[in-house]
């Protein structure tokens, strides 16, 4: 109970430390010039040349993570970035050219599948980049360069302030890379934004905990749960969808909100419930809107996750409406990481799962 810092759960501890978690990662990373502007220095990947494109190789939470990042990697870092599940990888014979580079993700640096393709990428002579959050991991010691996450021990089954952590350094590795290329067009205001995210995050918990408990109660006798987004909101969907699974034992659906007419939308019922990302800093606001009406429209019940600021939701018909403070595009990621962890945890506390040891789970996945 000691150990638990006052919380009920770890989970719950840990999700409240991803203020700390995040001006853990940036330390060191982001500093000051002269001049008043901010950079960002990461020392480890100095030694090697910027990639002509990047193999993103993980599993489970941390695939989420490096689904959520190749977007930034692309627009921010112009840097070509493909993904891949490590199961799938190390058995599909990737081409890998000169020049090209792999990032492994795993947590723990444990992760059976990721270590093999860890190897088969350096067999094909590729420079690989370790992000973990174990120092003297198995992916520490193999990798060309390891980042670390900076996450501090993480005791819940149910990664949160890991991933946290992830897209941290992901979004770091972007602006690093974004600077390396094209100095005069580096992005400062996202940086300048990433360094005030643990402030304004820690301010935003609380509420966010109380809402969370308020649409648990509403939600908990829901058998499945479809989870919608878009763009980077994707990459956050299919991580809420995980974490309500692993968690509280309800099936729940992730998926790209386009690809909702192409076959999903026939599940939707009173009985099936659509949790939303429909923040409203992201470009695909109108067409998440279109998405919720089409589930409305088959009486299906909505979450839907917005901006304080927000255009409004209200029109359609929208219950269940829950408003996130408002910030910078890509930083309002992170209160929706938050948001969705924080449900998942509620939901399964009212449904009296155990939340840290998960049946059928174990931290780190060590076998095939």
């Amino acid at each position: 109970a000691a150990a638990k810092g006052g919380y009920k759960h770890f989970m719950l501890k840990e999700i409240m430390e991803q203020p700390r978690v995040i001006t853990d990662c940036l330390t060191g990373r982001v500093t000051e010039e002269p001049d008043g502007s901010l950079s960002v220095h990461l020392q480890e990947l100095d030694g090697i040349p910027v990639p002509s494109r990047l193999h993103i190789v993980a599993c489970g939470t941390s695939y989420n993570a490096g689904l959520w990042g190749q977007q930034l990697l692309e627009n921010v870092g112009g840097i070509p970035t493909d993904l891949d599940i490590a199961s799938e990888f190390r058995y599909r014979d990737p081409i890998i050219l000169p020049g090209e580079a792999v990032m492994v993700i795993s947590q723990s640096g444990e992760t059976a599948d990721t270590l093999a393709a860890l190897r088969l990428a350096k067999e094909k002579g590729a420079k690989v980049i370790g992000l973990c959050n174990v120092v003297g991991s198995s992916i520490a010691r193999e990798a060309d360069v390891v980042l670390y996450t900076q996450a501090g021990p993480e005791i819940s089954v149910a990664s949160t302030k890991a991933m946290c952590s992830q897209m941290v350094l992901i979004a770091l590795m972007a602006l690093y890379y974004g600077q390396r290329r094209s100095p005069a067009v580096f992005d400062r205001n996202l940086l300048v934004a990433l360094r005030e995210l643990p402030e304004k995050l820690a301010a935003a918990l609380p509420a966010m905990q109380k809402r969370a408990e308020q649409l648990a109660l509403r939600f908990a006798s829901s058998r499945s749960f479809f989870y919608l987004g878009r763009g980077q909101y994707n990459a956050l969907a299919l991580e809420g969808a995980l974490k309500l699974k692993e968690l509280s034992y309800i099936h729940a659906e992730g998926y790209a909100a386009g690809e909702m007419k192409h076959g999903p939308i026939a599940l939707i019922d009173p009985q099936f419930p659509t949790f939303a990302l429909a923040m409203d800093d992201d470009v695909f606001f109108p067409k998440v809107k279109s998405n919720i009406q089409e589930v409305l429209a088959r009486q299906g019940r909505v979450i839907a996750l917005v901006q304080e600021k927000g255009r409004s939701l209200s029109s359609l018909g929208v219950e269940d409406i829950w408003r996130l403070p408002d910030s910078y595009p890509v930083i309002s990621c992170f209160f929706a990481l938050s948001a969705l962890q924080l449900f998942s945890y509620c939901m399964a506390d009212v449904l009296g799962k155990d939340v840290d040891q998960p049946r059928n789970l174990a931290k780190s996945v060590t076998v095939e």
